[in-house]
């Protein structure tokens, strides 16, 4: 029986992985996993060695301050994936954690083949970082053509597979009516899936929500969450008393519910390609504390946040970042959208047409498959 170890480092990672492996349980069921992963695995049936909570850091002081405990989770990591002897190693994202892991393996067992899901973004920052990567990946799955270049220069096998939150996946409709009134326009919101991102922005868009309650009257205001992070926004909301506010974590009725917005003010990340293909006009946010701002602003070679602007080179969807990112900001942004549809819907015909160039021709879940039914049959 084939093995494959499945690595994940957050739940974006965990669900991209388990969209990937749900179908290839369907095609090959004779294959045996394990893997460090979330709950979208282990709905699946795929037990994680250990919670995924114990490696989502983000930010580099949190990082710093991490340090042992991070490194004792990676040697671990790998001492597991050596005893499970995979002959796949299935890496998807987070690659401050899952590439360490996957060059330590390499290095001990070397028959492994190493699949990796997510290309680092090193047209972002560190792109020296590719000749390393040739030591220990057999396989890259790009999620964005552009980034061919990058590995095609080194002569690493790479294959695009396009973006996942892309994908069109047809879910019985649900009655969003003993949750959204009817005679309510909704906003959405996206304060991130780690716990540090959500203790920085939620604070920020309930002050947010505080000075639009006091305008206007006609909305709706949901929370996207993760399973992770349901509980901390939900109690957060409760201690404010907020009445026109919903905490959702259901996949099929976020995704509902999103189709459904007027608006969205997401943090900077891959959701807000997922906000772009539903035709929901948007702003973006994010913040970090200062020191690490201060790193990345000195690190990295890009103008923009957020990918739709980095692909255009110019500003499509508004960003407020660090000190802009305030409630008066988000407002100011949101209301003058809200008066004038017709920027809306330029925004949205602009991001349609980039989307169209990062699209598969099939699906990104369906390209990684091939690639890793490959290895397996090779």
């Amino acid at each position: 029986m084939k093995k494959i170890f499945i690595l994940t480092g957050e739940p974006s990672g965990d669900k991209l992985a388990s969209k990937v492996i749900s179908k290839l349980q369907k095609n090959n069921p004779n294959v045996e996993y394990s893997c460090v992963g979330g709950t979208f695995l282990n709905s699946i049936g795929i037990k994680s060695i250990f919670d995924l909570k114990e490696i989502t850091y983000i930010g580099f002081t949190s990082v710093l301050l991490n340090i042992f405990k991070i490194k004792n989770k990676i040697n671990k990591t790998v001492e597991e994936i050596i005893r499970f002897n995979p002959d796949i190693l299935f890496s998807v994202d987070s690659p401050d954690f899952t590439l360490r892991v996957a060059e330590k393996v390499k290095k001990l067992n070397n028959k492994i083949n190493t699949v990796h899901y997510v290309a680092p973004q090193v047209w972002v920052w560190r792109e020296g970082r590719v000749k390393k990567f040739k030591k220990f990946l057999d396989h890259i799955l790009l999620l964005f053509e552009f980034e061919k270049k990058y590995f095609d220069k080194e002569n690493i096998p790479n294959t695009f597979v396009g973006h996942p939150l892309l994908e069109q996946v047809s879910k019985d409709k649900i009655d969003l009516s003993n949750i959204i009134p009817n005679d309510k326009k909704i906003i959405s919101l996206f304060c991130g899936s780690r716990s540090s991102e959500v203790n920085l922005l939620l604070p920020i868009l309930i002050e947010f929500i505080n000075m639009m309650n006091a305008k206007f009257d006609n909305f709706t205001f949901v929370f996207h969450a993760t399973d992770e992070n349901k509980n901390l926004i939900s109690k957060k909301i409760n201690n404010v008393n907020l009445k026109n506010v919903e905490v959702i974590s259901d996949e099929n009725i976020k995704k509902q519910i999103l189709n459904k917005s007027t608006f969205a003010v997401s943090k900077s990340g891959t959701v807000s390609l997922e906000i772009c293909n539903a035709k929901v006009p948007s702003i973006i946010i994010y913040k970090m504390n200062f020191i690490n701002f201060l790193i990345v602003r000195t690190l990295v070679k890009i103008k923009f946040a957020n990918i739709i602007n980095i692909i255009n080179d110019k500003e499509i969807i508004p960003e407020l970042i660090q000190n802009e990112c305030n409630a008066k900001e988000i407002y100011n942004s949101v209301v003058y959208f809200l008066k004038n549809p017709e920027l809306m819907k330029k925004q949205i015909n602009e991001c349609e047409e980039t989307l169209t160039k990062i699209r598969s021709k099939t699906s990104s879940s369906n390209e990684a498959l091939s690639v890793l039914t490959n290895f397996l049959t090779s």
